[in-house]
């Protein structure tokens, strides 16, 4: 018999708009799935809101404050030893500069050229569901 995770964390993460560019981020070799590429963000801690949650995050792993803007469908992932739910957010960033605290490296990029990244598998579904967003948006302004 296969025995299921237990533990499940929630965590926000920011798809951050600059220009015609979006931030990805690549976990250091120390974090679990090392060096794997992620939309940045971390875990909701108890009383704190998707939101506020992004706020935080974003102000101590990268040194930014950002307008947080319209949300994405909440998505969950399996991982062999735990599950996590991913609360996804379009933001832009309002001040700072990034200045990295855990991570390996940062990499502005198109859309277009985001799935050639090596993503963390629970951010692989952000990345589609935000690619067919800008699909819709795009054939809209045709």
């Amino acid at each position: 018999m296969i025995k299921k995770p237990t533990k499940h964390i929630h965590v926000s993460c920011a798809i951050i708009q600059q220009d015609d560019d979006v931030l990805a981020v690549q976990r250091s070799a120390k974090m679990s799935l090392p060096l794997k590429w992620e939309f940045p963000g971390g875990k909701i801690e108890q009383g704190e809101t998707p939101s506020e949650c992004l706020q935080r995050e974003l102000m101590e792993e990268l040194d930014l404050y950002v307008l947080v803007g319209d949300p994405l469908n909440p998505m969950t992932h399996d991982y062999a030893t735990f599950i996590v739910t991913l609360y996804p957010f379009i933001c832009t960033i309002k001040s700072g500069a990034i200045t990295l605290h855990e991570h390996a490296a940062v990499a502005w990029l198109p859309p277009s050229r985001l799935p050639s990244l090596d993503w963390a598998a629970a951010d692989r579904p952000v990345l589609d569901a935000y690619l067919k967003i800008l699909e819709v948006q795009r054939r809209g302004s045709l």
